[in-house]
């Protein structure tokens, strides 16, 4: 099964934006198979533009020249992937990072070239041309780079087919599909033909669907048809905005399961922006990272780590590191919270295989909180307690509760 677990891996958009370059990539994907494969991390994605020669950092450029080849097809510009020269495309590069043990993934934008339609560029392995495909009508307020497609024509089917037919044929893992899973309704049979080309094209591929919010009400659409899908828009590092991942993380973790998984974004840890500043790092304090990496693991989000990695400090590498938190992705089931405030949350998630009971405790407010959740254990026989960031043992003779600081987090496995 595709995406059986939540998948784990780096994105290059926190770091690099538009801009990132072959030779980065190629050092994350080494620091990844070095320091953090071990711990289930195995996606290199390539974000956005990586088709535009001239990308310089997170912003667009409207109507830029973008690469691509005779039949509308995006390809990586050549400056900034030196390897896709003579029309080999991603393969050398993900031809490298299979080599590692990891597997690749890119970026796209729904629909097509705005250029590929102007230019009545035939489509490949078809009979049909872009423009018969194209809806002007349909451009993203973001990035005016592409045109979505009239899903009613056949030449709509044929353009996504020989998009992924290439994907696969470059060794391509994982495709994020941007401009997409908010857009329901009018993108709903959009979502269905990117789906079924991607199922299609003769290689796994775990299909993502951004930017959020996704409508909580085509939970079950989203689910037949992607493996992600983003229940935010972009998730920085902002203590609000944190927060307000509770209240999301509620409504969506019933959906989690097998082969589909409500995305929270990004992991904004570490060296962020470096386009913008080499210095800049992220904004979450310590404690809020740990209370990130809680919730993003108990509700079992993808992760996707978004610093630049080989800037990894000690405490961020302990946080991608720290296994018996990540097996919580792997290990658990039915995550949800027993209550949540302004103040405080409490979750809980059993593990599969009868064994115990994950139970994370957060303090939400700016004031030191004890976090009380006796409750948890005044009718279970646990003999005992893991706080899991730190390995420290505890007794639940007076039941579950801790001393938690500002916007941190605990997290026991009650045995």
């Amino acid at each position: 099964m595709t995406a059986q677990y939540p998948p784990m891996g780096w994105n290059s958009w926190d770091c690099y934006g538009a801009a990132v370059t072959e030779e980065t990539v190629r050092q994350n994907a080494d620091y990844m198979a070095a320091n953090l494969r071990e711990y289930g991390w195995e996606y290199i994605v390539v974000d956005i533009q990586w088709a535009r020669p001239n990308a310089v950092d997170h912003s667009y450029e409207p109507f830029c020249d973008l690469c691509m080849d005779e039949y509308g097809r995006l390809i990586p510009a050549e400056n900034r992937f030196p390897s896709a020269r003579n029309g080999a495309g991603f393969k050398p590069l993900a031809d490298y990072i299979h080599s590692l043990g990891l597997k690749f993934g890119i970026h796209i934008m729904r629909g097509m070239p705005r250029m590929a339609a102007h230019r009545h560029l035939p489509i490949e392995g078809g009979k049909g041309f872009c423009h018969l495909a194209a809806d002007p009508h349909s451009i993203c307020a973001w990035n005016p780079d592409m045109y979505g497609l009239r899903c009613d024509q056949p030449e709509a089917a044929e353009y996504y087919r020989s998009i992924f037919r290439l994907y696969a044929s470059w060794g391509v893992d994982f495709v994020k599909c941007d401009d997409i899973a908010r857009e329901y309704p009018h993108c709903k049979k959009e979502i269905e033909l990117i789906s079924e080309a991607c199922r299609g094209c003769g290689r796994e591929m775990v299909l993502s669907l951004s930017p959020g919010p996704a409508p909580l009400e085509q939970a079950e659409h989203l689910k037949q048809y992607a493996n992600m899908w983003r229940i935010t828009d972009d998730f920085w590092d902002d203590w609000a905005l944190l927060k307000s991942m509770f209240e999301r993380a509620e409504k969506w973790c019933i959906h989690a399961g097998p082969g589909h998984w409500p995305d929270a974004d990004m992991l904004p840890l570490g060296a962020l922006r470096q386009c913008e500043d080499p210095a800049s790092v992220t904004a979450f304090t310590p404690a809020e990272q740990r209370t990130m990496m809680s919730l993003w693991c108990m509700m079992r989000a993808p992760l996707m780590m978004g610093g630049e990695m080989t800037k990894n400090d000690a405490f961020t590498l302990s946080l991608l590191t720290c296994a018996p938190v990540l097996d919580i992705e792997k290990e658990s089931f039915c995550a949800h919270p027993l209550r949540t405030t302004e103040e405080e949350s409490v979750w809980i998630a059993p593990r599969k295989d009868g064994s115990g009971l994950y139970a994370a405790l957060f303090n939400l407010s700016d004031e030191p909180r004890t976090v009380d959740a006796a409750d948890l254990t005044a009718d279970r026989a646990c003999t005992g307690a893991t706080e899991l960031w730190s390995g420290e043992s505890i007794s639940l003779q007076d039941g579950l509760r801790a001393e938690i600081p500002p916007h941190d987090a605990r997290i026991y496995l009650l045995k």
